[in-house]
């Protein structure tokens, strides 16, 4: 074997193998089932820090159920993204001079697929490399003939329900897309701005009315002032008309208990076509809608000599002309939270249009009880219960159509001023021709009379059924997949889409299933750098992936990132983590180098292998018993960290420095074979965060079937734990280890043997074959005091005694001791102020105070062993 783990080699041998022997494919049978459906990446995304995290953690729970021997599925996929890569087709084409525009439908989608073909499916071979034991014959992608039908299928089955109608609302409208957006798709942002305090001259000339806003490009949609109507300042200016700046167009001053007689100057511009609240507003008083931007934000004919402007660009413009005309009273800063699109980061713009709704009031109610009253799902951590409740209990009906030509087209089909819903364009005419029967018309419709609706669902519309779709349980809701796998196991993801996605795959689950979709959602936090900053390409801080891969290796990344990812917590990453996760690669590896190069021989066992042996079954025992609980609790972190300690410390530090022969000695034939079997049942235990390399050495350690894989051994069953045998051993390496920092702080040879002593027999038994060996020291005597010239040494409530003769300088070492003494004193004086201030003792944490008490009995105990050994060096 090499001296240190190559993993470029190995990781790329065993992903063929595993694939060539179609460990990670899975059908129906009559195991019992776990499945993990993928939160399915953009199609045309790479893999980043977030996917790494996100699938090194499912990768570790399917390849933990493979080995408990059940069905394993992990289904993978891609989203369609309808924003995203429609904007990429968009860019492509504008680089070869081909407008959008220019196109039909088809011709665009014929690139938009070019793009996809070419593009995508780059991160799911991306996934390859980190080890995700996908079953890659499942490949799903939200546009595959069967998504789009389904999606289809519940529109029309949601329509015909009741739950989906059309309305004209005043909708989110992304600028840079040219598509509006649901309200989860708006972040809200805190921006400086100004506000502008503008004129409107009154039609009688009688002075002027002033009026503040942010946005004065929007005064070409002005169609009132309003004012509170108790506000005295205006109650005799109700029933006047002012002119709107620049346009001159007279317009009303009305009054409604909505205006705010504290912001501003009290008077609000009414502009029904550019803001939510002056449109209910509008509506109330049926006033003029006058829409002044064009669907880009630039500013369209009603701006006048401002047309084909941007918004942005326009605004300062607008302000100087005010300026000029005397009608611009001051500008002031203003902080303003303004609405960002979550796809493109474009400010979003309010906007009426004709769109499709989907009523959220009745369909939400199951999802909210099988979180928050019958537990049926659980979130972990259960912190963002909270965030849950807050989203499902104020929902808004959701905007479910999108101004995009790539995703599944709405099945809405128009003629003679209305509509039919229908699954294809046949359809359609039947239910046009019956619905002119039903009224006893005698017109008769043919395909060439209907028109589809242009717009597309929203991509979430479609991804709400994954776990459901990739089964086909929508199409064939009684197939075999559906029955057997669903409702899935677990889902793995990030909190930013737990409304977004997990709620609405809630809502469709109790929908169409009439169940969860899953147990248990374990949500992740955010990669984030070492500086708590959010990793992204403007920053600069966000590492190439694969790149890592390519320097550590897959499993040291996967290790790296586990080892500092609490469910729901940020982490904060650092590439010393790699390396970490590298060094814990090649401890292992050396670790079994050492255990496969001993000669063997047909020899006694020798006591302390025998003991070490018995210790690190109970060991072993009890860490599983202890990451079986961590799994349980989703603290895939912890449970990782626990068996990394075991593996580095107990296992290499101590069992195999104390069973190892002494040089150019065999070990007998009996350590060597248990040796090797607890290194098979850590190796099984570790293989979910360590794939590559755990089959590596799995297939070394004994003779296997060319078709035998760690994939599919068994997860190893826990058995008893001798407590008091882990106790002793626990005292044992106490001793050992205080006795390693006496030599290294004395200067003593490290395998000199040493005289040690007690007074106390009823101390903890030290276990003396495993002291010999590791500790270099004789047995321990019983003395009935200290001699002089010893050392002592407190291990817990035990004292022992190091006879150290003319082996140290003693001047020197009671210099020490005085320094550690005088140290000591100062620490409990400290301690025993705040512990004697009854405002501390009354008021902190019951688990504070007991925590300085602790610390004063310590350093009690501390003065008083340092005392002891000066009395005897002076």
């Amino acid at each position: 074997m090499e001296t240190a783990y190559n993993p470029s080699a190995i990781e790329s041998k065993w992903y063929a193998y595993w694939l060539e022997q179609k460990l990670f494919e899975s059908k129906v049978d009559s195991r019992e089932p776990y499945t993990i459906v993928i939160p399915p990446p953009n199609v045309t995304g790479v893999l980043h820090m977030g996917h790494m995290l996100n699938n090194t953690i499912q990768d570790v729970l399917i390849r933990r159920a493979r080995l408990q021997q059940k069905n394993a599925c992990w289904v993978p996929g891609t989203d369609h993204a309808s924003i995203a890569t429609e904007a990429k087709v968009v860019a492509r084409l504008k680089e070869r001079g081909i407008a959008k525009e220019t196109l039909s439908r088809e011709e665009f989608l014929k690139h938009a697929w070019e793009w996809t073909e070419e593009y995508g499916g780059v991160i799911l071979e991306q996934l390859k490399r980190l080890g995700a034991s996908c079953d890659w014959s499942r490949t799903t992608f939200t546009m595959d003939q069967h998504m789009y039908d389904s999606v289809i299928e519940v529109f029309v089955d949601l329509y015909e329900k009741g739950h989906i109608y059309r309305g004209y609302r005043m909708v989110n409208w992304d600028p840079e897309a040219k598509t509006t957006l649901s309200d989860e798709e708006v972040i809200y942002q805190e921006r400086e701005g100004n506000l502008y305090y503008i004129q409107y001259p009154y039609t009688d000339g009688s002075g002027a009315l002033t009026v503040a806003t942010t946005r004065p490009e929007t005064i070409f949609g002005d169609v009132a002032i309003c004012v509170n109507p108790d506000d005295p300042r205006y109650t005799d200016k109700l029933g006047k008309t002012v002119l709107v700046p620049i346009v001159n167009r007279e317009i009303p001053i009305i009054s409604d208990t909505y205006v705010d007689a504290e912001f501003g100057t009290g008077c609000l511009k009414i502009t029904p076509a550019h803001d939510q609240n002056d449109k209910a507003i509008g509506d109330k008083y049926a006033l003029e809608v006058i829409d002044a931007l064009n669907a880009d934000a630039t500013l369209n004919a009603y701006a006048l000599h401002y047309e084909g402007l941007d918004r942005f660009e326009a605004r300062p413009k607008i302000a100087e002309e005010l300026q000029s005309l005397g009608l611009l009273l001051k500008v002031e800063n203003h902080l303003n939270k303004v609405g960002t699109s979550e796809r493109t980061g474009a400010v979003v713009e309010p906007r009426l249009l004709d769109q499709w709704f989907l009523k959220m009031d009745e369909l939400v109610k199951p999802a909210i009880d099988a979180v928050l009253k019958s537990g049926e799902i659980k979130l972990h951590p259960s912190k963002f219960d909270n965030t849950y409740k807050h989203w499902l209990e104020n929902i808004r009906d959701w905007n479910i159509s999108r101004q995009l030509w790539w995703g599944q087209q709405i099945p809405a089909f128009y003629y003679d001023n209305t509509f039919v819903v229908a699954r294809t364009l046949e359809e359609a005419v039947d239910k046009a021709n019956e619905r002119a029967q039903s009224a006893k018309s005698d017109k008769r419709y043919t395909a060439v009379d209907l028109r589809q609706d242009e717009d597309v669902l929203d991509t979430w519309f479609s991804s709400w059924l994954w776990p459901i779709s990739v089964f086909n349980g929508i199409l064939e809701p009684d197939n075999k997949d559906i029955n057997y796998y669903y409702p899935t196991s677990d889902l793995v993801t990030g909190p930013d889409i737990l409304f977004f996605w997990v709620a609405r795959m809630i809502i469709s689950g109790y929908e169409y299933r009439k169940t969860y979709p899953f147990k248990n959602v374990y949500l992740t936090g955010l990669v984030r750098d070492k500086q708590g900053r959010k990793m992204s390409k403007s920053l600069g801080n966000s590492p190439d992936a694969l790149g890592l891969i390519d320097t550590y290796g897959a499993d040291a990344v996967r290790v790296g990132l586990l080892l500092s990812s609490a469910a729901g917590n940020d982490l904060l990453f650092d590439e010393s983590l790699c390396q970490q996760g590298r060094n814990f690669a090649n401890k292992i590896w050396n670790a079994f180098r050492l255990i496969t190069s001993w000669e063997v021989a047909w020899i006694a066992q020798p006591e302390a292998s025998k003991i070490g042996i018995e210790w690190f079954n109970s060991q072993f025992n009890s860490t599983l018993d202890f990451i079986e609980d961590q799994y349980a609790k989703y603290r895939i972190s912890d449970a990782l960290m626990a068996l990394y300690k075991l593996i580095w410390d107990d296992y290499c530090a101590w069992l195999l420095e104390l069973i190892k022969p002494a040089y150019q000695q065999p070990i007998d034939a009996t350590t060597r074979q248990e040796a090797f079997e607890l290194m098979e049942r850590l190796l099984v235990v570790l293989h979910p965060f360590m794939p590559f390399l755990t089959e590596e050495l799995w297939q070394q350690l004994d003779k296997r079937a060319d078709t035998e894989s760690i994939c599919v051994a068994h997860w190893p069953s826990s058995g008893p734990v001798n407590q008091e045998l882990m106790s002793q051993f626990s005292h044992t390496q106490a001793v050992i280890s205080a006795l390693r920092t006496l030599r290294t702080e004395k200067q003593l040879k490290p395998k000199e043997l040493l005289d040690i002593q007690t007074q106390q027999t009823d101390q903890p038994q030290v276990i003396p074959e495993v002291l010999s060996k590791l500790g270099f020291t004789s047995p321990i005597t019983i003395v009935e005091s200290a001699g002089e010239n010893t050392l002592s040494l407190r291990i817990e409530t035990t004292e022992y005694y190091i006879p150290i003769e003319a082996q140290i300088n003693l001047e020197e070492e009671v210099e020490k001791l005085q320094a550690e003494l005088e140290y000591q004193r100062g620490f409990l004086e400290m301690v025993n102020q705040k512990l004697s201030n009854k405002r501390f003792v009354d008021n902190a944490p019951e688990a504070v105070v007991a925590v300085e008490r602790k610390k004063a009995a310590d350093a009690l105990e501390k003065i008083q062993a340092i005392e002891a050994t000066l009395s005897k060096l002076t």
